[in-house]
């Protein structure tokens, strides 16, 4: 089994990797750094699998989507977990975020994902096979203020994931919508906030491993988030702005 992984380097990317890793797996390792991705590598050659590792930035798209595309064309995927992630609020003082960080936090969440997961979908129904999952999160339930562009792209996201899986399902190909909660990642670390629920990367890596290999549509997790939806659909919604507007997250 050939399986892709974005975000491999750390956090719900790389626990992802070690619950894959196993003899006969063939992983293809993405991260921006080198030296972790290695790290990671190194744990899951020791469980038996095979890897290689790719360090690159998928801020450009177009190579993501040329890199992916060349990968599967050596070794075809038959599952592809997109975990690559950039978070962000806007900092201390300031209104709105700043122009720059939006256009990075949309092209890592939201550009590089959705074209990397629509390349590979193409190429995974002409087989007539395959499995991708994206990892969204719950923060696409509401408009943060504290984090306008993250909340945006991953919103986007959850909107692609169910448009792709409509598309391809026929032809033998199902998609994942993950949408973590609080993870105990380098990211959620960095963030100065209240952080309830709270689960470990590998217990998220097992929850998502189990959702792709029973094709579910979207998970939630922990499964308390599960109620974020119905949250918001029944407050109304001068009631949500207030509370959003007095949430506390900002840079560690």
């Amino acid at each position: 089994m050939a399986i892709l992984i974005t975000g491999a380097s750390s956090g719900i990317g790389a626990a992802v990797a070690l619950r894959y890793a196993a003899p006969g797996v063939s992983l293809s390792l993405w991260g921006r750094d080198a030296a972790r991705l290695a790290a990671v590598a190194t744990r899951a050659r020791e469980a038996g699998a095979s890897v290689a590792i790719v360090a690159v930035d998928i801020a450009d798209s177009a190579e993501a989507v040329r890199l992916a595309e060349a990968a599967d064309d050596a070794e075809p995927f038959d599952v592809a977990i997109l975990a690559a992630g950039r978070g962000g609020v806007r900092a201390a003082g300031q209104l709105t975020e700043d122009a720059g960080e939006v256009v990075l936090i949309t092209a890592v969440n939201l550009a590089a994902p959705a074209a990397m997961a629509s390349a590979l979908a193409g190429r995974m129904a002409a087989r007539g096979s395959g499995r991708i999952a994206l990892i969204g999160s719950t923060a696409a339930f509401f408009p943060l203020p504290q984090a306008p562009a993250y909340s945006a792209s991953k919103a986007g996201l959850a909107v692609f994931a169910s448009a792709l899986r409509l598309a391809v399902q026929s032809r033998g190909v199902s998609i994942t919508l993950v949408s973590p909660g609080f993870v105990d990642t380098p990211m959620s670390q960095g963030l100065h906030t209240a952080k309830p629920f709270l689960i470990s990367a590998d217990k998220a890596a097992g929850l998502i491993v189990a959702a792709v290999q029973r094709q579910t549509r979207h998970v939630i997790l922990p499964w308390q988030f599960a109620l974020l939806p119905l949250i918001s659909w029944l407050v109304p919604v001068f009631l949500r702005d207030r509370i959003l507007l007095r949430l506390d997250a900002r840079p560690m």
